[in-house]
C-alpha cells in the first residue's frame, strides 16, 4: 500500500480547517450601538445621525440607499438625518449591516467586480420584491439585504485559499453538481456555510441566515428541506435577479439558473413568460 506523501498530508490538514479558523469578521460595534438606541421607547435620531456621520462611507451609503427608487419618497435626500426618516429604524439597521459588510473585507484585493455585482443583484432583488413581494410576503428591504449578504462567504475564502478563484470558475461552469459541492471538493469548505455563520454572528434574521446557507441547494427550493417559507422565497428572488442581470448584460455567466431556475419560478408562482416584463421593469437597476 502506498504511503501518504507530504502533499497528501498537507491537503488533508487543509480540508480539516474549521469555519471558526477562517476568521469571521466580528459584528461591527456600530450595529450594537444602533440596536441599543432603536430599542428605546423614544430613539434619539440626532444621536443616530451623529453616530453614522462619523463614518463617511456609512453615511454616504445611507443617503444613496434612501435616494434609490425602491425606498425614496420621490425627492432627493441630502442629509443623513433625512435618510434616517425616509428609511426608518428597522431598515437603517439592515442598511448599515450591508454597508459594513464591504468595509469588513476591504483588505481582500481585487474584489471590486464582486461588490459591484452584489450591489446590482441587491438592487434588482429589491425591484422584484416591489413588483411581486407583496403577494409572497417579501419586502424590498429584506430582498436587498439578503442579496448583499448572500455570497459574503466568498471574500473570507480568498486569502487563506489562493486556489479558491480557480474553484469559483469551475463552480460557475458546473452544469450538474451543486456550486457548493465543487468548493467542498476543492478546499473542504463552501461560501454558503461560511456566509451563514457570519450572518448568524451579526444577528441577521433567521430566514436570511437560512437562505444564505442553502441558496445553492435545489432541495431548499423544491420543499425537500424544512425551511422558513420566506427563506425559500428570498433565495428564489435573488437567483432570479442574478439571471435577469446576466441575460441583459451578458456578463458573469453562471450555470445556476439551469439548475435552480424552474424551482425558483415555482417558489415565486411565476412562469417563464413573466420574465421579459419583469426584466423590463427592473432594467434601470440592471444598467446598460
Amino acid at each position: 500500500m502506498d504511503q501518504p506523501t507530504r502533499a497528501d498530508d498537507s491537503i488533508e490538514t487543509r480540508m480539516k480547517i474549521e469555519i471558526r479558523d477562517i476568521g469571521i469578521p466580528p459584528r461591527p460595534t456600530i450595529l450594537a450601538q444602533i440596536e441599543a438606541e432603536t430599542a428605546k421607547d423614544e430613539p434619539d435620531f440626532i444621536f443616530l445621525a451623529k453616530l453614522l456621520g462619523k463614518d463617511v462611507g456609512l453615511s454616504a451609503g445611507m443617503i444613496k440607499v434612501a435616494n434609490s427608487p425602491y425606498f425614496s419618497l420621490g425627492k432627493k435626500v441630502p442629509t443623513i438625518q433625512e435618510a434616517l426618516l425616509v428609511l426608518g429604524l428597522k431598515l437603517v439597521m439592515k442598511t448599515v449591516a450591508g454597508l459594513a459588510l464591504q468595509q469588513a473585507f476591504k483588505h481582500v484585493p481585487n474584489m471590486e467586480r464582486f461588490w459591484d455585482a452584489s450591489a446590482m443583484t441587491a438592487e434588482v432583488s429589491a425591484c422584484l420584491a416591489k413588483e411581486i413581494g407583496r403577494r409572497i410576503g417579501i419586502r424590498p428591504e429584506d430582498a436587498h439585504t439578503f442579496a448583499l449578504f448572500r455570497d459574503c462567504g466568498i471574500p473570507m475564502l480568498m486569502i487563506p485559499f489562493p486556489e479558491y478563484r480557480a474553484a469559483l470558475n469551475r463552480a460557475n461552469g458546473e452544469a450538474v453538481l451543486p456550486f457548493t459541492e465543487i468548493e467542498d471538493q476543492t478546499i473542504g469548505l463552501n461560501h454558503a456555510d461560511l456566509g451563514a455563520q457570519l450572518a448568524e454572528d451579526w444577528l441577521l434574521p433567521e430566514e436570511t441566515c437560512q437562505a444564505i446557507r442553502y441558496h445553492h441547494n435545489v432541495a431548499a427550493l423544491n420543499g425537500s428541506l424544512d425551511l422558513v417559507p420566506r427563506a425559500r422565497q428570498l433565495i428564489a428572488i435573488a437567483q432570479l435577479a442574478e439571471y435577469l442581470i446576466q441575460e441583459k448584460s451578458g456578463q458573469s455567466q453562471t450555470s445556476e439558473w439551469g439548475k435552480l431556475g424552474a424551482d425558483c419560478l415555482a417558489s415565486l408562482d411565476l412562469t417563464p413568460e413573466a420574465l421579459p416584463e419583469l426584466g423590463t421593469l427592473c432594467a434601470s437597476s440592471v444598467g446598460s
